[in-house]
């Protein structure tokens, strides 16, 4: 297969709201209570909700821009490339990429909506009416917008289950079926997945057929070994709070109550599966007669197998690997506008890991989209006039002349602290 001919779906992105996020998409009596954008004196834009300011946090949108200024610092929307935050920039940013699809997470109210969460403790019908209106606006505006070109994504309303399962059908009508949730719900308050608590939510997402994607970061809480650790030792034990969520997934109640539930682990990578794999089932074979775990016919690698969505950005040992896991749930992602993302280049890096590891075409297509649409409901080909016309190849010649060279802005990158990106992320 030619790097022209792959088809690419990315199941992990990510926006940076718009201004226009909930106009008209409130009650009267709550559009003065909104969260509205603000510039400040310093030049960056701030989110301003409920007295408290919410910055773009720089790295968060790095998209465009030399490594040499990556950094923490709060940005602002001159700052960043527009197809962050643009709807028809940011097409025109994946089709220069020759990406098709993509998923993308939420950036100011946090991957699973925590901000909305908090205020629900002191206001929980604004905090619902507000997680609507995301969602409304993340369909019809954002996905909307270009049909076939995005999977739609909804937050969940974590404060109340059986109106999480109410939002979780309701979203799944306007054509979306998959929704965020914690990696790890205890460090945001919430019970366990152990507890049966969430026992309604599963259950809604299962007979819709809606995934649920648990993203890095999505605890407000990060592996930091000390609090003057560097940067660099978070970076690198990120993807364990994906080895926790799935260990929790794994050996609680939940796939054997919902064995057709799908368990998304966002921005993981791949690398520790087979390990992993080996690990759940030594401890189930040696450990289950005085634990008291009873996995039924399935074995814990086969749970995880069959019910755990799996996604990487680069990751050549996991691609390598991947006879040692489920080809079958293995899927991509892009990262965009992310420092991590291999935006403008994701088909050409995504092949040569590809070739290196030997891959059938077969395996290509599995793992580049058609896992992808298959295990969130998505199909693009009717809407864009069949595959021929969503290819690499294809989207690049609808790019044409569109400037993806890298540039700088003059800003020089600042160290931060492991415990500095800890409290912008909880953002308490």
């Amino acid at each position: 297969m030619r790097v022209e001919d792959l088809v690419l779906v990315s199941v992990d992105d990510h926006v940076v709201e718009p201004p226009d996020v909930f106009e008209g998409r409130l009650p009267a009596k709550y559009a003065d209570r909104a969260p509205k954008l603000i510039r400040k004196d310093t030049g960056i834009d701030v989110w301003s909700f409920e007295g408290a300011e919410l910055p773009n946090i720089g790295l968060n949108a790095v998209a465009g821009r030399p490594p040499e200024e990556y950094a923490m610092d709060p940005t602002s929307f001159e700052e960043m490339r527009s197809g962050c935050y643009d709807i028809h920039d940011r097409v025109k940013d994946m089709n220069a990429n020759g990406v098709l699809g993509s998923m993308c997470f939420p950036s100011f109210p946090q991957f699973c909506g925590q901000l909305f969460a908090r205020t629900a403790q002191h206001d929980p019908d604004l905090a619902e009416h507000l997680v609507r209106a995301y969602n409304d606006w993340h369909i019809e505006s954002w996905c909307g917008a270009y049909p076939g070109r995005f999977i739609p994504l909804a937050i969940p309303m974590m404060w109340d289950v059986e109106k999480m399962a109410t939002e979780v059908r309701r979203v799944a009508d306007k054509g979306c079926h998959a929704v965020t949730f914690s990696e790890n719900p205890v460090h945001l308050g919430f019970p366990s997945i152990h507890s049966g608590h969430w026992d309604p939510f599963f259950a809604a997402c299962q007979e819709v057929d809606t995934v649920v994607c648990v993203h890095i970061g999505s605890s407000s809480k990060m592996v930091i070994t000390a609090p003057d650790a560097p940067m660099d030792v978070l970076i690198t034990l990120t993807p364990m709070n994906i080895v926790q969520a799935a260990a929790d997934f794994v050996w609680s109640a939940v796939p054997k109550k919902f064995p057709r539930l799908k368990y998304a682990l966002s921005e993981g990578g791949i690398g520790w599966i087979p390990y992993f794999r080996e690990r759940i089932d030594y401890t189930y074979e040696r450990h289950r007669f005085w634990t008291g775990q009873d996995m039924g016919d399935r074995r814990p690698s086969q749970v995880f197998d069959e019910q755990c969505v799996i996604c990487w950005i680069d990751d050549p040992v996991g691609v390598e690997m991947r006879h040692k896991m489920n080809v079958d749930m293995i899927t991509w992602e892009c990262d965009y506008p992310h420092s991590d993302s291999t935006w403008p280049t994701s088909p050409e890096q995504f092949m040569k890991q590809m070739t290196a590891a030997g891959c059938t075409d077969e395996e290509i297509d599995k793992i580049s989209h058609a896992n992808a649409m298959r295990l969130f409901s998505y199909d693009p080909f009717p809407a864009l006039g069949g595959r021929d016309r969503c290819t690499v190849g294809a989207l690049r010649a609808q790019a044409e002349g569109w400037d993806v060279s890298i540039v700088s802005r003059g800003i020089k990158a600042s160290a931060t602290g492991a415990a500095d990106l800890l409290r912008l992320s909880q953002r308490d």
